[in-house]
């Protein structure tokens, strides 16, 4: 008999790291000295807090360098990057080291912001916590994800990718252990990027009925 699903959820808690930037040189030496979480917390909450406003996940160090400094051929270029496509952070964190350096490396002309305006690295440190809800079967898990907060949703989508290291997730994971790889499948071809956290729950939900 399979495992029953059971859903988890997540918090964050948010602090300072009293590193700070003032200009794209400072910003490269900060990136270099983060802890990872901080690259996590600067590329990836816009998914979670603001999924339902941009669909689109932006990046705090596109923003600073783009709104802030006015820099904006170097802003486009640290939009650019995929965010998402990256299951490996130390391999993001590298990326935007790469575009910076070669910015800076290039010479181009770059200011220090207004005193005040300063970047200021964030770091987050994640709680997974269980529900109280588990799913036994397909029906279950209809009524269930219709009642769980976004934040249980981001956990098992957005936030699994992290953690298998993979294009997975935690549903498409029992999917298969239910015997229902025709589900896994479809569910993997929806792209979650594209609609809010609770445009993807209705996806999600319509989608199992198919099978349930």
């Amino acid at each position: 008999m399979s495992e029953p699903f059971h859903f988890y959820t997540q918090s964050h808690l948010v602090k300072l790291l009293g590193i700070n930037a003032k200009n794209p040189v400072e910003l490269l030496e900060g990136l270099k000295r983060i802890p990872i979480s901080s690259v996590y917390y600067h590329t990836h909450r816009f998914l979670q807090q603001h999924h339902y406003l941009s669909p689109e996940p932006p990046n705090d160090f596109a923003y600073w360098i783009g709104e802030v400094l006015n820099l904006e051929e170097l802003g486009e270029l640290l939009a650019s990057v995929d965010t998402v496509s990256f299951n490996n952070l130390e391999e993001l964190r590298t990326e935007y080291v790469k575009i910076l350096t070669d910015y800076i490396s290039e010479g181009k002309f770059f200011v220090d912001c207004e005193e005040g305006h300063e970047f200021h690295f964030m770091s987050c440190q994640t709680f997974v916590l269980p529900t109280h809800y588990s799913a036994h079967n397909l029906k279950e898990f209809i009524q269930i994800l219709d009642k769980i907060t976004i934040n249980s949703i981001y956990f098992h989508v957005f936030e699994a990718r992290m953690r298998l290291q993979k294009n997975e997730n935690d549903f498409t994971n029992w999917f298969r252990g239910i015997g229902q790889k025709k589900l896994a499948k479809d569910l993997l071809s929806l792209d979650p990027y594209n609609v809010t956290l609770d445009g993807l729950r209705e996806k999600i939900i319509n989608l199992a009925r198919k099978y349930a």
